[in-house]
């Protein structure tokens, strides 16, 4: 007798776990909500990217620019720019290789987004 009130219990356990159950139309609408909520941030803040971009017009200059300037730059960390504006003035680019800044690697990729003016 207790195997068989046993039996039943599981099978009633499992009855109510068979499956997924279908979301109701406020789910589904408040799921769209937040992926539209997620979607306009995600835009903002590419808009946001995109402008302070062309704001910004150009190479950075080693010898002016802030260290949120230098940071912005692809691979240059807080630690990096620290150095670049402690070893000003350049006279070229090439000197953050020289000075052991950079390696050859690291400046490659940046070359193309940094200058020196005189």
């Amino acid at each position: 007798m207790k195997t068989v009130l046993l039996a039943l219990a599981c099978c009633l356990a499992l009855a109510g776990c068979t499956g997924p159950r279908e979301k109701t139309p406020e789910q589904i609408k408040q799921e769209t909500a937040d992926a539209t909520a997620k979607l306009k941030t995600n835009t903002k803040a590419m808009v946001e990217g995109v402008r302070e971009g062309l704001k910004r017009g150009g190479p950075v200059d080693l010898n002016s620019a802030s260290k949120d300037n230098l940071t912005a730059l692809p691979g240059i960390t807080v630690e990096r720019a620290d150095a670049i504006i402690a070893a000003r003035p350049y006279q070229t680019t090439t000197e953050l290789v020289s000075r052991r800044i950079l390696t050859q690697r690291q400046f490659d990729l940046l070359k193309d987004k940094i200058q020196v003016k005189q």
